[in-house]
């Protein structure tokens, strides 16, 4: 059975669109840009979640070696196209065992990022960039400045940026994972279908990553 629509901030049900507003509804939230069903990697997903994209479609690249594309998601519909997106990846941690990233783009206040990192807000909250930047990515030959998020758990790094008008996240599991940050220089968007980067990046298995941390939840389950 196809999966329905959820809110990318929650995992609620969401109502469609109607006569009286032309928003999907979360009972807890408002109105959102719902998130759709996860996606598996592959050539056909990537094309049709770039068709869709009016937000970058991140990854990281050059990518750590051995770490493999696998999965995408994204929030909003037909009328809107995708204003968040997801990619996700795994390969081995720096300290053993195997690591999963989520590189996220999304207009400000989609909140699938902050769902990602375990935040109960939509973005990564007042403050959060105060300081230096913990790390920095280019693109285009611009610094993307970002800033450790503090999640208050052990599970996950979080780091948030903005690039473009657009909130930019990297989600590590497990929280050691965040040692790979070191090697993370750039950042490639999917979108740009240019020179080297018409070339696919590299699939991998399915990832059950993406899909625990966007289950969706029923209506009566406790949610943010």
């Amino acid at each position: 059975m196809l999966r329905e629509p959820s809110c990318p901030r929650c995992g609620r049900h969401v109502r469609p669109p109607g006569l009286w507003t032309s928003a999907w509804q979360c009972a807890a939230h408002g109105p959102v840009a719902p998130l759709q069903p996860t996606r598996e990697p592959g050539e056909t997903p990537l094309d049709l979640l770039l068709d869709a994209a009016q937000v970058p479609v991140w990854l990281p690249w050059p990518l750590p070696v051995g770490w493999v594309v696998t999965g995408f998601a994204h929030a909003g519909d037909e009328r809107s196209g995708a204003l968040g997106t997801a990619v996700a990846l795994s390969g081995p941690a720096p300290l053993g065992g195997v690591g999963e990233m989520a590189v996220i783009a999304e207009d400000p206040g989609v909140g699938l990022g902050a769902r990602l990192a375990g935040l109960i807000g939509p973005d990564p909250g007042a403050g959060f960039d105060k300081g230096p930047p913990e790390l920095r990515v280019r693109h285009g030959g611009h610094d993307i400045p970002m800033w450790s998020v503090d999640t208050g758990g052990e599970r996950t790094a979080v780091y948030a940026g903005e690039a473009y008008a657009s909130w930019l996240w990297l989600v590590l599991s497990p929280a050691d994972t965040g040692v790979l940050t070191c090697e993370l220089s750039g950042l490639r968007d999917l979108r740009d279908r240019v020179d080297g980067a018409t070339l696919p990046p590299p699939f991998g298995a399915p990832s059950p990553f993406l899909e625990a941390a966007l289950r969706p939840v029923d209506d009566d389950e406790s949610a943010p």
